[in-house]
């Protein structure tokens, strides 16, 4: 076989993951054309040029005294993910179990679903002292109730012949968990992840806002009081990145987990 008929053959193969890749890049290379174009047409501090902002990215990353204050902000989001997650299994697998708790529990985590996050925030500094308190108290209260419903979907989506089928074989609790429970609700775990990092990142920010003296919320509001936009948005960036590593991880997490899977010759 030539060389020339080598490299015919890779680039044929590669051909699916570059369409693949250019089909996700396209949009993001026409926003960052369009903000490149608003920037040379309205003053630097509406749109300031994406080479700037790049730049000052580069700075808090490389800058510890900077850089952490987004990793305060990482830690406040995945220590308020992890409280609401323990606490929505909790309550997922009491309603599963009882009729009566799902009663009682539905109507009012349906309730607090109904709440801003700022009304969450304005009660928790009235309420609390202590920063770190009012803000985990804040992350846990908004994202417990779609931990909460979505884990109790999860449950409730078991295949009840599959379910009895497995008690035929007399498994004690630990086998019918790992075997039967675990794999039918980890997918659910996860997608109530991947929703939920999202709007806690969000939530974070506004806690920060009004109650914080660190981390990116506050960092931007700096940035908000001398009119700095190439600043505020080095800072939103860091959060964006942040989200979007984490959410690849949960889906490699997936993946690796579930590689045992057949794959479907056609998708929807």
């Amino acid at each position: 076989m030539t060389q020339q008929t080598l490299q015919s053959n890779w680039i044929v193969s590669m051909t699916p993951a570059l369409t693949r890749i250019g089909t996700l890049a396209a949009p993001f290379v026409l926003l960052a054309v369009a903000w490149q174009v608003a920037a040379s047409v309205f003053p630097s501090y509406l749109f300031p040029s994406l080479v700037d902002v790049f730049l000052r990215f580069l700075t808090i990353v490389v800058s510890w005294d900077q850089f952490v204050q987004v990793l305060t902000t990482v830690g406040r989001i995945l220590a308020g993910l992890a409280g609401a997650f323990v606490i929505g299994g909790v309550f997922a697998v009491v309603m599963a179990r009882s009729r009566a708790a799902d009663h009682f529990l539905s109507p009012i985590l349906t309730f607090f679903q109904g709440i801003p996050a700022l009304s969450w925030v304005v009660f928790a500094i009235i309420w609390f002292h202590g920063t770190e308190f009012r803000i985990l108290f804040i992350m846990i209260v908004t994202t417990l109730p779609a931990f909460t419903f979505q884990i109790l979907g999860a449950l409730r989506a078991v295949p009840k012949d599959l379910f009895e089928m497995v008690l035929s074989f007399r498994p004690t609790k630990a086998q019918m968990f790992r075997t039967m429970i675990w794999p039918s609700v980890f997918p659910e775990i996860v997608t109530a992840w991947k929703v939920n990092l999202g709007n806690a990142a969000r939530v974070v920010v506004v806690a920060e806002l009004v109650g914080a003296t660190g981390g990116v919320g506050y960092e931007l509001i700096q940035q908000q009081q001398v009119f700095d936009m190439t600043g505020a948005l080095a800072w939103t960036l860091q959060l964006v990145m942040f989200v979007i590593i984490f959410q690849q991880l949960l889906t490699w997490i997936e993946i690796v987990a579930f590689r045992y899977r057949a794959t479907s010759e056609r998708s929807l």
